[in-house]
C-alpha cells in the first residue's frame, strides 16, 4: 500500500531515519524557484485515456515513456487531442518502495468510443483537496523533492490519502530528462 512514508520510492531504511532526523530546517522545505511548494488546491476530475503497470525504480522513467508513447499513438490513430498535460497515478508501492503499480494517463476532452486492445482503457483521474509542489529537473534527483514533501507533509501533519499524481508540464517522452517540470500532488483526507 501506498503511503506518504513510501512518498518518492523511499526504502523502508531511509524512510526510518527520516523520522528519527526529524524535519529539515524550514529553508531546506522550500525551493530555489518561485514554484509552488505546497500549495493547497482543489483537483477536478478529468477524462483521461491511460495504460496501467508496475515497474521498479530502475527502469521508471523507461517505462513510463513507452507508456506516454503507447498512448499518443493510440490518440493520434484517431485524431484525438489531448486536453491536458501527461499524468502519473502511482496507486500502490511495495513494502522495499522499490516497484510500485501507476496509470500512465492522458487528459482527453470527451471519451473515445472506440477502445481497442492493449490494455488501454480510459477513466477520471483523482479529485479532491490536494498539496501541489513542482520539482524541476532529472527524473533520477526527483527523490530529493519527494523527501522535501515529506518532511513538510509530516511538519505540517496533513492527512494524506494514498495516492499521488505527477503531472509533467514538458512533454514526459521528449523532453531531455534534466528538463523536466512536474508537479507533485499529493491527495488530502
Amino acid at each position: 500500500m501506498l503511503t506518504l512514508r513510501s512518498v518518492g520510492f523511499v526504502a523502508a531504511a531511509a524512510v526510518a531515519a527520516l523520522w528519527l532526523v526529524g524535519p529539515l530546517p524550514s529553508r531546506a522545505q522550500t525551493p530555489a524557484t518561485n514554484d509552488a511548494f505546497g500549495e493547497e488546491l482543489t483537483l477536478n476530475a478529468e477524462t483521461i485515456v491511460f495504460v496501467k503497470g508496475t515497474a521498479t525504480l530502475d527502469v521508471a522513467h523507461d517505462t513510463l515513456v513507452t507508456a506516454f508513447k503507447q498512448l499518443h499513438a493510440f490518440l493520434d490513430s484517431r485524431g484525438i487531442k489531448p486536453a491536458g498535460s501527461e499524468m502519473t497515478i502511482y496507486t500502490e508501492f511495495d513494502d522495499t518502495g522499490l516497484q510500485f503499480q501507476y496509470l500512465a494517463g492522458v487528459p482527453v476532452a470527451e471519451e473515445p468510443k472506440d477502445i481497442s486492445p492493449g490494455g488501454i482503457a480510459v477513466g477520471k483521474s483523482p479529485s479532491g483537496k490536494a498539496l501541489k509542489f513542482v520539482h524541476r529537473g532529472s527524473f533520477d534527483s526527483i527523490q530529493n523533492t519527494y523527501d522535501r514533501i515529506t518532511h513538510f507533509v509530516v511538519e505540517k501533519d496533513y492527512d494524506s490519502q494514498d495516492l499521488i499524481v505527477e503531472r509533467y508540464t514538458t512533454d514526459f517522452a521528449t523532453t531531455a530528462d534534466d528538463k523536466l517540470v512536474v508537479e507533485i500532488l499529493i491527495l488530502l483526507k
